[in-house]
């Protein structure tokens, strides 16, 4: 279901192939099922070092949902634009391992019921102020660290009802059940760069 999400994320599957596949991901019972789910997908091109694809940035990429949601997290690549539209669900878009290839990235968000959160380190810097708020809420909780050279530059604009769009930074590593019991301390954080 990963890839899935991942290949639709690189736009090479649209919205409504990837409902039908997930569908039948979830249906599946032998693993010659799932794997001819992944078998026509087109490559995503030949892998960095980690794991990372060797993509450019697409110019604009598209998140729609409706009483459902969608995130992107881990090494997902940065567009130049997106558009996200959020009826009742909820959309995270989680900056911390993202491969971040081009200096600002453009969002027009439309919240009706729903929620857009972007969890940003320390060095993505987001403006919140071209967002129209009818009876909704619009937070920015993240500090951008002023020794920090912003990295990305994040411009958000479009219309919020009843809806909400919060920026916070990566919550911390939670302890294990065992390290609570034995009262360690966290585990350090390290953002990606």
């Amino acid at each position: 279901m990963e890839r899935l999400r991942v290949a639709a994320g690189d736009g090479r599957l649209t919205a409504d192939e990837l409902d039908e596949r997930l569908d039948v991901a979830l249906t599946a019972r032998t693993y010659g099922e799932l794997e001819a789910l992944l078998t026509d997908l087109p490559a995503a091109g030949p892998a960095l070092a980690g794991g990372v694809p060797a993509v450019s940035p697409k110019d604009m990429s598209r998140i729609a949902v409706g009483s459902a949601s969608a995130k992107r997290d881990g090494p997902w690549v940065v567009p130049q634009r997106m558009e996200i539209e959020s009826k009742s669900g909820s959309v995270v878009l989680d900056f911390t391992s993202a491969v971040i290839a081009l200096p600002t990235l453009e969002i027009e968000a439309s919240v009706r019921s729903g929620s857009v959160t972007l969890v940003v380190p320390p060095d993505v810097f987001v403006d919140l102020d071209d967002v129209a708020v009818s009876s909704g809420s619009v937070r920015n909780r993240a500090q951008l660290a002023s020794e920090t050279p912003v990295r990305l530059r994040v411009h958000v604009t479009g219309k919020v009802h009843s809806g909400s769009i919060t920026v916070r930074p990566p919550r911390p590593p939670r302890r294990s059940f065992w390290q609570w019991l034995l009262r360690r301390p966290r585990p350090m954080t390290t953002l990606a760069r």
